[in-house]
């Protein structure tokens, strides 16, 4: 099928021809013909980067009326970056639509500008979740006769906490529309959204549901855990040319990891949740252009970081949650090219590639970290292959080849070649001789690490209660992310972790169980204070809600108020632009 066969709009098609679209993704060939027909919800389930923004766009495009000034369509996205790059598409898309005006709200921005747009009117309005929900509690954002309602990306809105504000905003929303849900997996949160907001939706899958992109490979490294950033080394060194997204779990890990990677001679730079919008735009827009060619960074900073060029996504830390992987490794593989997706760890983190390998449907092949001889032979070719192919600029070098023939007298061609490469090879030759082996020798049996399949050894574990859940917006990350900073390490094993509606269980190493209770409790974190103990009851026995339980410690029931008393990394999910509450 081409997009002349779609049914589009001439004016649509010239300007997307002009963009150089001229067949589309299988997810637009399965959603085009039939939104633009049609006035059934949908559910698109379908990686990042096969096109999605096409695929409901154009059949919005088509079907708008330009005469019609007030909001048509609401689009909800997880983050800036994405909500920006869904404008530029839309307003290219539109290029010869005369009248029809796409507007931006997002958090981090003035928000007086965006609501003088408002006000002037357009017909489509692309925002993420905290912003929209703000403008409309200001009834500067009317969305009472919307059309088409729009979930981009829609698990990654539940990821960072936005569940809430998605249940606000679609119920100002009127019933009759068309509301399109377009979400790379299918977690427990969008089938509640699905049945509580969609009628007789179609569902569309381009892939299997929660599967990994198909041209991606799935690499894992097993090493100690104090080898990871020599490993990490290791890896950049033995692919000369790649261009990847280093994952960290904290932003405190991600500062550590960039600074000393930049301070040993890499192109490379941090993206995190402390840096501002300025620099945060900065270091993108240099990593986009590939003046840098490895970006470290947290899952919340990269979210709407558009990049269809990665050669490699490397997990520094293996994520939490087995579909926080799926996203990762979708940033490489994508329009048809093929990616390698490598994950360090160490071997109390074996058995949860089991769990990850059950969801993707990959199966993970396990490499050897390249030893120093390995790595130089490669650098060396790499060198050979950049000098034979670089362009020759004759008629500069040859007013200075006589010279440059004259220095080099006497010497033969082979032992030019030798200086040229001892030149460039020197100090690599000197890193790497006679570099230790950083791998572990056996093979580690994964299932003899699987603790309930939960991916811990046979430790001893100690089940402590903390006085937040999922209505203080804690999730398996933010609580781990929460543990590794106030306890200033990152080797604590976790075991299972229970997140309950005000409160959570969760397991850790007992020889950490009194320095993490005294480190965390009386701790006050966004304005809560934290208790935590550890629990006495009986094996699987949990409290009802508002109930009690024996713990040491004392019980101080829910959170009461304060200040964050430290700049400390947020403890609960990290929620994009949402604004606090209260905050106008």
């Amino acid at each position: 099928m081409t997009f002349n066969e779609t049914g589009l709009k001439p004016e649509i098609l010239k300007a997307i021809t002009e963009m150089g679209y001229e067949n589309p993704t299988p997810i637009q060939e399965q959603t085009i013909p039939h939104l633009i027909s049609s006035t059934q919800d949908l559910v698109a389930l379908a990686q990042t980067g096969t096109g999605k923004t096409a695929a409901f766009g154009l059949p919005v495009l088509h079907n708008i009326s330009m005469q019609i000034k007030e909001v048509q369509s609401l689009i909800l996205c997880p983050t800036r970056e994405l909500c920006l790059q869904i404008s530029r598409d839309l307003e290219k898309y539109s290029a010869y639509l005369p009248g029809l005006k796409t507007i931006s709200v997002y958090g981090g921005a003035d928000i007086t500008k965006q609501i003088r747009e408002l006000k002037a009117g357009g017909q489509i309005v692309v925002g993420t979740p905290g912003r929209v929900h703000d403008l409309i509690r200001r009834k500067v954002l009317n969305v009472s006769a919307i059309r088409w309602m729009i979930l981009d990306e829609a698990d990654e809105m539940l990821t960072m906490g936005f569940k809430e504000e998605l249940d606000a905003i679609l119920a100002t929303t009127p019933a009759e529309k068309q509301t399109l849900l377009f979400s790379a997996t299918m977690p427990l949160g969008i089938s509640e959204i699905k049945s509580k907001y969609l009628n007789n939706a179609l569902e569309l899958s381009v892939g299997k549901r929660n599967a990994g992109a198909e041209n991606v490979e799935h690499h894992y490294y097993v090493v100690h855990a104090k080898d990871k950033y020599a490993t990490l080394k290791r890896i950049a060194d033995n692919y000369p040319d790649c261009y990847a997204i280093v994952f960290c779990r904290t932003r405190m890990e991600t500062r550590e990891v960039a600074e000393q990677f930049m301070a040993d001679g890499y192109n490379a730079d941090a993206l995190h949740g402390d840096l501002s919008q300025a620099q945060r735009d900065q270091v993108m827009a240099r990593f986009r252009s590939k003046q840098l060619q490895m970006l470290v960074a947290t899952d919340v900073a990269a979210r709407g970081l558009d990049v269809n060029e990665l050669s490699h996504v490397i997990n520094y830390s293996m994520p939490d949650d087995p579909e926080v992987y799926i996203h990762r490794s979708g940033r490489t593989g994508r329009a048809g090219k093929s990616g390698i997706s490598v994950t360090i760890v160490h071997m109390k983190e074996t058995g949860r590639l089991k769990q990850i390998e059950k969801l993707s449907r990959k199966k993970f092949e396990r490499k050897m970290v390249p030893g120093g001889n390995e790595i130089c032979e490669k650098q060396l070719f790499h060198l050979i292959d950049r000098v034979k192919s670089v362009e020759i600029n004759e008629a500069q070098i040859g007013n200075y080849l006589p010279q440059i023939l004259e220095k080099f007298e006497g010497m033969s061609n082979s032992d030019i070649v030798k200086h040229f490469v001892s030149l460039e090879f020197n100090q690599l030759l000197d890193y790497y001789k006679n570099a230790r082996d950083l791998n572990i020798k056996a093979e580690v049996p994964r299932d003899s690490f699987s603790r309930n399949d939960r991916g811990c050894d046979r430790m001893s574990f100690t089940k402590l209660f903390i006085n937040a859940g999922k209505k203080q917006n804690l999730n398996a990350s933010g609580l781990i992310g929460l543990i590794n900073e106030y306890s200033n390490r990152r080797n604590i094993e976790i075991g299972k972790i229970d997140i309950q509606r005000k409160f959570s269980f969760f397991e850790v190493d007992s020889n950490y169980e009194k320095d993490l209770i005294k480190a965390l409790n009386n701790a006050v974190i966004e304005g809560h204070v934290i208790n935590i103990g550890r629990v006495q009851s009986t094996e699987g026995q949990q409290p009802r809600e508002g109930g009690s339980f024996r713990r040491e410690g004392g019980y101080g029931g829910g959170f009461s108020g304060g200040r964050r008393e430290s700049r400390r990394e947020p403890a609960f999910s990290d929620r994009g632009d949402r604004p606090r509450r209260r905050r106008n």
